[in-house]
């Protein structure tokens, strides 16, 4: 998923690196860099630097006659003092502050945008960019359409096997495929229309090849819309509020989870219909549609992205959708100005470049992607579609009833979308990093705790294990490897690889999820439940390894920041990581909080 802006973002911090003190005293230190760039290192971050605002440093004079050049060759000249309003907010945020030219109407309107920025106009909020009470709106529906797809083959599982007369609950599952599209309201159409016909093709199955087949191309609706949703909305949203968007998805992802277990427990008591064998299983399918039919009915009354539009030359067709977004006109003809001059320079950087073999030849660029494909990898091998999506038969071989192994995974669906709200603050408060380093040694624990549970004699014991163990590692897992992965990959890549980079992340994620869910039946058969999750929370510490080595803190920087944490050699940001752990040498706790802390204020890590 990869989020590209729209609007020029809006009175964030300097995009200035003031230089520590320890660089100027301590320049042979080991964690100071200084070495000379390569010409394509030079070159990547010229234009990274260009890409962050194309239209900084222009003079004024050369600004207006631009855009008077850009309204007469679009024919938009009827909206060029709007055009002229705009383009100088573009280049700056605030000069509304100083300028005549802008009425006390546009000063109020620009500031809103800081001080109530989540007021916005009916549309937007329609489209999805909304606060966490308004539920019923296309993105975070879309969302649940998402998780309820993943979940509901939870229940239906301990269900048809046997009626298949594949005798094991735990044989194959389906998979999901990640594929490309361009991001317009088409595409989100058309997924969300796979993920309805496949949900009602899946319930008409009679053979265990048949439903397969159905999964699988449900996949098709799945990966797709998990690029394409979030990107369209942040494509119609203002800046101030986009960032907020990644982890809506992931919210409403989670409760799309809750409500695909809700239904499970719902339809199960479901007796058959005359004529019809596994009428339950069939309804815990086939509903997980509906949520789909609905978006797809939604997004007839929304507009086009304007950044598709542009990028077509349908220039007027973007102003009146950018109208639709915003309560003003400057406001539209602000990112309709801004979206034209990133595309291109977004062109005129491509030309002559090969930016997939920049991504692995630039250290900078390759510390972003090995860090990026961490965190994917590690947001599946800490085992988390495991539970999501075999959790009632774990629930059911260690001694829970059908309908009680329903009712436990529906815990889980909760817990894991309560605990999912709260990381909307604590991942800017704690760190991306941070985060995950706290919560992977806890899920390890956690996982242990229900595997281990299996060896208990008592079966009120064994039953207590297991559900304390699942439900306090949905409790970790929400607000650490639940949020962080797309967050982090949508900030690490440079602007002119991040399409490529984001890409490749999620497909990394996508690659390990179907890796996981076809091999959970046999590794449970082969390593029993206490081998199985002993597995994944070995993999946890393992992750809590890569992550204090590899992965380097994002949060609260700027570009120009985070081109220098990830300039920052593997070797020496290893050894950073490597003396955050608490040692019994003789240094007290105080001194060794202070040495990370000068190392920290000297890597600017």
């Amino acid at each position: 998923m990869t989020v590209m802006s729209t609007s020029p973002p809006s009175n964030e911090k300097s995009d200035t690196v003031l230089e520590h003190p320890h660089h100027s005293h301590h320049p042979h230190h080991p964690h100071h860099v200084h070495r000379h760039k390569s010409n394509a290192e030079a070159r990547a971050a010229n234009i990274n630097a260009k890409l962050s605002n194309p239209l900084r440093g222009i003079p004024h004079d050369r600004l207006m006659a631009d855009v008077e050049i850009f309204a007469q060759e679009r024919g938009m000249t009827h909206l060029l003092p709007e055009l002229k309003k705009g383009a100088l907010v573009a280049q700056d945020s605030t000069c509304y502050n100083h300028l005549p030219i802008f009425s006390d109407e546009d000063k109020r309107i620009f500031t809103e945008e800081v001080t109530h920025k989540w007021r916005q106009t009916r549309t937007l909020y329609y489209v999805g960019v909304a606060p966490f009470w308004t539920m019923v709106i296309m993105s975070s529906l879309a969302a649940a359409v998402q998780g309820m797809d993943e979940a509901v083959i939870n229940g239906a599982q301990i269900l048809y096997p046997k009626q298949f007369g594949i005798g094991d609950s735990n044989s194959q599952r389906d998979f999901m495929d990640a594929v490309p599209h361009h991001f317009t309201d088409a595409t989100i159409f058309i997924t969300c229309m796979i993920s309805f016909l496949t949900c009602i093709w899946s319930g008409f199955t009679n053979t265990w090849w048949h439903l397969f087949i159905s999964r699988f191309f449900l996949g098709f609706g799945i990966g797709p819309k998990s690029a394409t949703v979030p990107v369209y909305t942040a494509e119609c949203s203002p800046a101030p509020i986009r960032g907020a968007l990644v982890m809506m998805w992931q919210m409403w992802t989670a409760f799309g989870i809750a409500l695909g277990d809700l239904i499970d427990s719902v339809f199960y008591y479901i007796s058959d219909a005359p004529g019809v064998t596994g009428l339950n299983w069939r309804l815990m399918l086939g509903s997980a549609g509906i949520p789909g039919l609905i978006v797809c009915l939604q997004v007839l009354f929304v507009p086009e992205s304007p950044r598709w539009l542009i990028s077509k030359g349908r220039y007027e067709d973007a102003f009146d959708a950018l109208c639709r977004l915003r309560f003003s006109h400057v406001q539209a003809a602000r990112d309709l100005y801004y979206i034209h001059v990133l595309l291109e320079a977004e062109n005129e950087m491509r030309k002559d470049r090969n930016r997939l073999v920049e991504m692995f030849t630039i250290p900078r660029n390759r510390h972003a992607a090995a860090a990026s494909w961490i965190v994917m990898f590690g947001q599946q091998f800490c085992g988390v579609n495991v539970i999501a999506y075999y959790s009632s038969n774990i629930f059911l071989a260690s001694g829970f009833s059908r309908a009680a192994a329903l009712d436990s995974s529906l815990v889980f669906g909760i817990l894991n979308w309560l605990f999912a709200l709260p990381a909307v603050f604590t991942i800017d408060t704690f760190g991306r990093r941070n985060l995950l380093l706290f919560t992977f040694p806890c899920m390890a624990i956690c996982l242990l705790i229900a595997g281990f549970s299996f060896w208990i004699t008592s079966e009120t014991g064994r039953l207590a294990g297991v559900s304390l163990g699942i439900y306090l590692y949905a409790i970790f897992y929400s607000p650490g490897e639940g949020p962080v992965p797309y967050t982090y990959c949508a900030e690490a890549f440079p602007l002119y690889i991040r399409d490529i980079g984001m890409s490749f992340a999620t497909a990394t994620n996508w690659f390990w999820n179907f890796v996981l869910s076809i091999t959970w039946p046999s590794l449970i058969l082969t390593l029993k439940p206490q081998g199985a999750f002993a597995w994944y929370a070995a993999w946890c510490c393992i992750l809590w390894v890569l992550v204090l080595l590899f992965v380097r803190e994002t949060k609260g920087k700027t570009l120009e920041e985070l081109d220098q944490v990830f300039a920052i050699d593997v070797a020496t940001h290893a050894a950073y990581g490597l003396r955050q752990i608490p040692t019994a040498s003789g240094s007290s706790g105080e001194e060794k909080a202070r040495e990370v802390k000068e190392d920290l204020e000297r890597t600017n890590v």
